[in-house]
C-alpha cells in the first residue's frame, strides 16, 4: 500500500475541512458583531462575513466538483 498517498490525501482533507469550519465561523462571527448597534461600521463587517460565506460555499461546490464523476470527467 502507498502509505504517502494515503497521508497525503488525509492531510488534504483535514486541511480542507478545517478551512470551511474556519470560513463559516469567522462569517457567523462577524454577522454577530455586524448586528451589534454600537460598532462602528457594521456595513464592512457584514460585507466580509458574506464573503467569508460565499468562500465556503465555493469550497463546497469545489468539493462536489472532485467527487461527483460526471462533473470532472
Amino acid at each position: 500500500m502507498k502509505w504517502l498517498e494515503l497521508l497525503t490525501v488525509g492531510g488534504a482533507t483535514l486541511v480542507a475541512a478545517v478551512t470551511v469550519v474556519v470560513l463559516y465561523s469567522l462569517g457567523v462571527r462577524l454577522t454577530a458583531i455586524a448586528g451589534d448597534a454600537q460598532q462602528a461600521s457594521p456595513r464592512a463587517k457584514r460585507t466580509f462575513a458574506y464573503v467569508c460565506f460565499g468562500l465556503c460555499g465555493v469550497a463546497v461546490l469545489f468539493g462536489l466538483y472532485l467527487i461527483i464523476p460526471y462533473f470532472s470527467a
